[in-house]
C-alpha cells in the first residue's frame, strides 16, 4: 500500500509542479501585453537632505560665499552714499 502511496503523491506533485508552471507563463504573458511606461522623466525622483522621496528636484543651497559678498556689495553701497 505504500508503494501506491508513493506514487500517487508523486502524481501529485508532478500536477501542482505543471499547474504553478502554466500560471507562471500566463503571467508572463500577461505582463509582456501591457503597455510599459518606463520612461526616465517617470522614474527620476529626488531626495532631500531629509531622506525624504519627491518628484521635483530641490532648490539649490545657498552657500555662505554667496551670502558674503550680497553682504559686501550691500555694505559698500551704503558707505559710497
Amino acid at each position: 500500500m505504500a508503494k501506491n502511496q508513493n506514487a500517487f503523491m508523486k502524481k501529485q506533485r508532478a500536477e501542482l509542479k505543471r499547474r504553478k508552471k502554466k500560471e507562471k507563463f500566463e503571467e508572463k504573458l500577461q505582463r509582456k501585453s501591457q503597455p510599459k511606461d518606463g520612461s526616465l522623466e517617470n522614474m527620476t525622483v529626488y531626495v532631500d537632505e531629509f531622506g525624504n522621496l519627491s518628484e521635483t528636484p530641490p532648490e539649490p543651497p545657498t552657500t555662505k560665499k554667496q551670502l558674503n559678498q550680497n553682504n559686501y556689495r550691500s555694505n559698500s553701497a551704503a558707505q559710497n552714499k
